[in-house]
């Protein structure tokens, strides 16, 4: 049935491209709400001139946007869709002038969140207008401000539209062969803050705790802890304290990332974490659990992989996928047992780096592969 209806036409890729273009032109750091809510008001514009009820989810980093499809051909009453986007990127204001340029070559596009995913949101709005041609269920879309930071402020909100959703689909990045993602690992950012007690280094050091030799002692505990569970990655990516070389330090800090493939070791590691305890006299260890996404679990053949292969052959493509390391929102909708899938952005290859780039072609096959799949769910 959808073969006749959805169909990616060559107008489709150019509009695509200049959609795209002009997403990258506002640049859209995490936490720079004007720049962000910029973004939003090209994104809620378009998605009223597809048909949607929009609502704002304002936060001081940034608003997140909530469009309601509604459902056509008499789908209306059926349970929704929850479909799953951000538009903040890692990066900073100016990368599109400097490090990271828009460049067309070769069949690519460059450009700062072409992969991470503006280029996902094209693909999504692309899709649902494609949908005017076929019939389908009421769909939910939820843009995140702050996805790139664990999504602090849209979990609940997510979390609120999975009680009812049949299904959730994230157009963040697929595997770079174009394959979707279909289970995620944990994803947990915390940070270990020591407190010591500063003294003159040279003539009262034995009055000092040092927070930097505690925390050094306290790193060496977390890497006995990921060596105990060697399916985890745990990486110490942000390190910093004290002040002057004559000064015993009484702060010192970190933050860790740590990826998860099961439940049981993600929370052994976390109940370790918390119960860091210092060795120095005189200082403080607190850990603290910045952001966390739980392990969305592969769920194996199912009937959302199958309804997946058949929207794909409708339009002449083939669809396969695979668990990811990476993290994102679909983490949360999968861990609450709604089916789930992402990747269905373009694909390309370089997200969070400087050749950061999709191949241009397949932004119209993508959004054919997403509006049959709404349309067969």
């Amino acid at each position: 049935m959808t073969d006749a209806l959805i169909d990616a036409r060559p107008a489709d890729a150019a509009r695509m491209r200049d959609r795209l273009h002009r997403y990258v032109r506002l640049e859209t750091p995490s936490g720079q709400a004007p720049a962000l809510d910029a973004l939003l008001d090209l994104l809620e514009q378009r998605y009223a001139e597809l048909g949607a009820r929009t609502e704002r989810h304002a936060h001081a980093t940034g608003a997140n946007l909530l469009a309601h499809f509604p459902g056509t051909d008499g789908r209306q009453g059926e349970r929704p869709i929850l479909c799953l986007g951000h538009h903040d990127t890692v990066w900073p204001a100016g990368a599109l002038d400097g490090a990271v340029p828009w460049l067309e070559r070769d069949g690519r596009i460059h450009g700062p969140g072409v992969y991470d995913m503006k280029g996902g949101l094209v693909v999504f709005e692309t899709a649902v207008e494609m949908l005017a041609r076929a019939g389908h269920r009421p769909i939910t879309m939820i843009v995140v401000a702050d996805e790139e930071v664990g999504s602090p402020s849209a979990r609940e909100l997510i979390a609120e539209h999975c009680a009812d959703a049949v299904a959730a689909l994230g157009f963040e990045p697929p595997h770079p062969d174009g394959a979707v993602k279909t289970a995620r690992w944990g994803s947990t950012r915390a940070r270990i803050r020591v407190t010591g007690r500063e003294s003159h280094a040279a003539l009262a050091p034995e009055d000092g705790a040092s927070a930097i030799e505690e925390l050094i002692d306290q790193l060496l505990a977390v890497r006995r802890i990921a060596a105990a569970h060697p399916d985890m990655l745990c990486n110490v990516g942000t390190i910093a304290g004290g002040g002057r070389t004559n000064v015993v330090p009484g702060e010192a800090w970190c933050e860790i990332g740590m990826r998860f493939t099961d439940t049981s070791t993600e929370r052994a590691v976390l109940a370790a974490l918390r119960d860091l305890s210092p060795i120095r006299p005189g200082t403080t260890v607190a850990a603290d659990i910045l952001t966390s996404r739980p392990v969305w679990t592969d769920p194996g053949p199912g009937e959302l992989a199958e309804t997946l292969a058949r929207a794909a052959r409708a339009v002449g493509q083939e669809a396969s996928g695979r668990p990811a390391a990476g993290a994102a929102d679909t983490n949360l909708t999968g861990s609450l047992g709604v089916p789930s899938l992402d990747g269905l952005g373009p694909i390309g290859r370089g997200a969070h780096a400087p050749d950061e780039q999709i191949v241009a072609a397949s932004l119209p096959e993508r959004a054919a592969l997403v509006a049959s799949l709404l349309a067969h769910l």
